[in-house]
Formats: C-alpha cells, sequence, structure tokens
C-alpha cells in the first residue's frame, strides 16, 4: 500500500485535475457554474493546497484532518446541489449566496474561475451516465475516504 505522502500528493493532483474539469466545462462546454458549484470549487483548490502542504508537512495527521474537513463541506454541497435537482422548481438562482460570493477577492481577482453565473438547476448534462454534481460527489466521498485512511493509519511517510 502506498504511503501517506504518495496518497496525500496523489490527492492533491486529483483535486487541482478536477477544478481543471470544471473549467474545461466552463469555457468549452460553455456550462455557467452556479453559487453551489463555486463553493465546490473552493472545496476542491482548499484540498489540493491542503493535501500538498500535508504531503510536505511533520504535522501531516493534523493538515489531513483540515483537508478532510474541506472535502467533506464540498460533500455536503453537492449533496445540497443534487436536492436542489432533484426538487424541480427550488433553486439557488440568483440569490444573496451568489452576490456574496461574487464579491470574494477570489471571485473578483480570478473571475474565470470563482464566479458564479449559472443557475442550479441547469446542471443536468450528464458524463457517463452521472451529472456533474453527481461526479463531484462522488470525488468528494472518494477524498474524504482516503483521508480518513490516512488519518487512522500509524505514521507512515
Amino acid at each position: 500500500m502506498p504511503n501517506n505522502r504518495t496518497i496525500l500528493m496523489t490527492l492533491s493532483a486529483i483535486c487541482f485535475a478536477l477544478l481543471g474539469a470544471a473549467l474545461y466545462l466552463q469555457h468549452y462546454k460553455n456550462m455557467l457554474p452556479c453559487p453551489l458549484c463555486v463553493i465546490q470549487r473552493y472545496a476542491y483548490f482548499f484540498c489540493g493546497l491542503v493535501c500538498l502542504a500535508a504531503a510536505s508537512a511533520r504535522q501531516f495527521k493534523l493538515w489531513s484532518f483540515f483537508g478532510l474537513a474541506g472535502s467533506l463541506t464540498g460533500l455536503f454541497y453537492a449533496g445540497k446541489q443534487l436536492w436542489v435537482l432533484a426538487h424541480p422548481g427550488l433553486s439557488c438562482g440568483i440569490d444573496p449566496m451568489q452576490t456574496m460570493l461574487n464579491k470574494i477577492p477570489t471571485a473578483i481577482y480570478l473571475p474565470w474561475i470563482f464566479e458564479a453565473d449559472g443557475l442550479c438547476e441547469d446542471a443536468v448534462d450528464t458524463l457517463f451516465g452521472l451529472s456533474i454534481p453527481q461526479w463531484s460527489a462522488l470525488w468528494f466521498a472518494i477524498i474524504s475516504v482516503a483521508l480518513l485512511v490516512v488519518l487512522a493509519r500509524r505514521s507512515n511517510r
């Protein structure tokens, strides 16, 4: 079984690759991100950075715990988006959350990554039979389980 450092570096690469996939869908497939999508992007970005820090830190379990918190937050918001999709007529829509998210400095300086422009109910396109929010929830669950493995193992650098 790979050591913790390898797992953490792999998780970081996965998080950044998923951000790249989201940018591809946004800029080349014209799928505008909704506020819940943007929050999930922040969670992937946070998990990627934290896993990278954990791979190089002595206190990797503490950093891994923060990464787990970030991935569980992303899983919560992916679940919330799936709930919105399962209940037509309900939407996060253009609401105060979108306005607040678009005023965060990262959204102002990096709007091509973190600006919310779309509606949550528009995320119905599928990829290999799953919608984008379902894929996101699946990846957050995988990342969470992997971080739980890192936290449960003895100090195996």
